[in-house]
């Protein structure tokens, strides 16, 4: 009897490594199960003989050696007071709760594991729920072997190009949306890459519903096993419990922050478990419970798991709770969504039908596609937790879509549509968008009617016609106009216009012309990139005003007389002769008054007639001819300052500008990969 005790108190202490579980918990050999509970009764009294202590410890290594040796190797002995064919899962079944705690302890500890006994590799603890459900609630089967961790989650091509697209879109977008507007997108990509690292073989659902929808009870009766609290206390599910059809999914289980002591393992067949494999199921507490953290559970669990069961029951299918709050916003989750009506059997007749009817109609109207028809959609059965009724149905769709192993797939897919609709009014407006060719132009014409680009084409042209009328004019005419000029004293005029009103006038053109041309490429945009454009014209236009007089001093500065078209020299020279004949004639005049010459006033009367018409003559004519290449030189000018003008103010404004709305084509572009080939024809 004490030797028994002793063998016990060794089998708690942590620090014994290599022996078996079965070991410690298991009587010695031609121990039954009476003598245990003889020794557990004179515990007291035993512990008193210290003299005995020493022979108990050799009888105890003689037994494990025995045991060791009629076992074999890697094989743990068989239970004393046991028959040989008792498997090792009633062995289990029989032991109390804590003696059951102490297994699992043992079961991972890596030492245990070390001397070859098998590992449980996903952390998945069998657990009863209560004294009146042992035996359902533990699994019966042995643990596994140690096996490889599950493949990892693979997305195909077209969603990875999608989650790079709004990887990138969401790079391009940082310094110009605020990271509120980017918190759903950066969300989902972390949400993405999480669930890729993570097990591909498994489909994480969760059942979620109102209270006293009796989606506890479908949970069960899923599982096989009273494994989540049923009762009439409200709210019955006050924490989320998941249940493993397989191992492989502890660390799915570890994102959802369900601790070990909330896992279980269904009691079933295999043939249910092998049309289930796969599965891990989430019982989450009322999504309309008054605990605030209940709720809170649910909103965080929902958005982690592949896909979701809700539970409605005939009285609030139609609750304006779930409604609006879950089924509506999502609405693109629909096809991993399971929609059930429980408690069918609470309805009479056809009333069952009628319900469902509506229900769909619901459905139909928060936007959810129904999966009918071969379409793809939300699943809508009815079903009756209580009696089992549909509950085959269920799990017969539940194991087909588990197999599919595409529901964290088309999670992730709906949770990037969901990301780029609450984008849309950022990234695309329906209109056109851009600086077009006509609105540069009206640009550069306002700069270059601020720095007098007209205003200095005439008075180029007017400086090419003085100075062919200088050249080509009369030495008469010449000559007073400039007696005229000197005789003439100043007048005192002022001019029309002040040269500081003209600098504010100028100044204020350009600021008018920069307005303009930001709102015109501003049009269409989405407001955030609208206003970057606005910013980037605004500080295009800070010292552009200055710039531009800086640039118009160089470009109308003289670099000498205007160049002579051919025949100026001719017009010279024709000129220089009516002066000479008007010369010669007069002189001869002179000469016969005088006496000097023989009369004969015809020949010198003609030669003053041909100087004196000739002259005005030949200046009219040099006038005439020089309007044309004077009007080209005036428009030479201008042009010269208007592409000055126009250098200038596409440097500082319309670069910045082209380079936001190029910026913006380019997210635009990386929305329209986010979108996927079905919205292609974003605005």
């Amino acid at each position: 009897m004490t030797a028994v005790t002793d063998h016990t108190d060794h089998a708690d202490r942590p620090d014994q490594p290599g022996e078996d579980h079965l070991e410690n918990t298991s009587p010695e050999e031609g121990t039954s199960e009476n003598d245990l509970s003889g020794d557990a009764s004179s515990e007291d009294e035993s512990k008193g003989e210290d003299q005995n202590e020493g022979d108990q410890d050799k009888d105890h290594a003689k037994a494990k050696v025995k045991a060791e040796k009629s076992t074999g190797d890697g094989e743990p002995p068989a239970e004393e007071g046991l028959p040989k064919n008792t498997p090792s899962g009633d062995v289990h079944a029989r032991v109390e709760p804590q003696e059951a705690e102490h297994a699992r302890v043992k079961d991972d500890d890596p030492s245990a594991r070390a001397e070859g006994g098998p590992a449980w590799d996903d952390g998945l603890i069998a657990r009863r729920v209560s004294e009146t459900a042992t035996a359902q609630a533990a699994p019966v089967e042995t643990k596994p072997a140690v096996q490889d961790p599950p493949a990892p989650l693979a997305y195909d091509g077209a969603l990875r190009s999608r989650l790079d697209a709004l990887r990138e879109l969401v790079g391009l977008s940082r310094t110009r949306l605020d990271s509120r507007t980017l918190a759903e997108a950066g969300r989902v990509l972390d949400e993405a890459a999480a669930r890729r690292r993570l097990s591909g073989q498994h489909t994480v659902v969760a059942i979620a519903g109102a209270t006293g929808s009796g989606k506890s009870q479908l949970f069960n009766a899923l599982a096989g096993v009273a494994i989540s609290e049923t009762g009439v206390r409200r709210p019955t599910t006050a924490a989320p419990i998941a249940c493993s059809w397989s191992d492989g999914a502890a660390t799915l289980i570890d994102r959802l922050g369900i601790p070990g002591r909330l896992r279980r393992r269904p009691l079933q067949s295999a043939e249910a478990e092998a049309q289930l494999r796969g599965l891990v199921l989430v019982d989450l507490p009322d999504h309309d419970s008054a605990a605030v953290q209940h709720r809170e559970h649910v909103d965080r669990i929902l958005a982690l798991v592949d896909a979701v069961i809700w539970v409605v029951d005939p009285e609030k299918y139609a609750d304006a709770i779930i409604h609006e709050r879950y089924l509506r916003p999502m609405a693109g989750h629909a096809e991993v969504m399971f929609v059930v009506l429980n408690q069918v059997d609470r309805l009479p007749g056809e009333a069952a039908d009628q319900v469902l009817d509506d229900l769909r109609r619901l459905l139909d109207e928060d936007g959810i596609a129904l999966g009918e028809y071969g379409e793809p959609g939300a699943t809508v059965l009815a079903l009756s937790a209580l009696t089992g009724d549909g509950v085959g149905e269920l799990r017969e769709s539940l194991g087909q879509f588990v197999a599919e192993r595409g529901a964290a797939a088309r999670r992730i897919s709906a949770d990037v549509d969901a990301a780029a609709a609450r984008l849309r009014p950022v990234y695309a407006t329906g209109r056109r968008t851009g600086l077009s060719e006509e609105a540069r132009d009206e640009f550069a014409a306002r700069l270059a009617d601020a720095v007098g680009a007209v205003a200095a084409g005439d008075a180029a042209e007017r400086a090419w016609r003085r100075n062919a009328n200088r050249a080509c004019g009369t030495p008469w005419l010449r000559l007073w106009r400039w007696y005229e000029d000197r005789r003439e004293p100043p007048t005192g005029r002022l001019p029309v216009r002040a040269p500081a009103d003209e600098e504010a006038t100028a100044r204020q053109r350009v600021e008018q012309a920069v307005r303009t041309v930001a709102d015109r490429a501003a049009y269409g945009l989405p407001a955030p990139w609208a206003q970057a454009v606005r910013e980037a014209a605004a500080r295009g236009a800070q010292g552009l005003p200055e710039a531009l007089d800086e640039m118009a001093a160089r470009a109308t500065a003289p670099v000498g007389r205007p160049p002579r078209p051919g025949w100026w020299p001719v017009a010279v020279f024709a000129q220089a002769s009516m002066t000479v004949l008007q010369v010669i004639g007069g002189l001869w005049l002179l000469g016969q008054i005088i006496g000097v010459t023989s009369p004969n006033l015809g020949v010198p009367v003609l030669l003053m007639v041909a100087g004196i018409i000739g002259g005005p003559a030949v200046e009219w004519s040099s006038r005439m001819a020089a309007r044309g290449p004077a009007r080209r030189y005036g428009l030479e000018a201008e042009r010269r300052l208007r592409e000055a003008a126009a250098g200038c103010g596409r440097a500082r404004v319309l670069d910045p500008v082209a380079a936001e709305l190029l910026r913006y084509r380019e997210v635009r572009e990386q929305y329209v990969r986010v979108t996927g080939a079905a919205s292609a024809s974003v605005g």
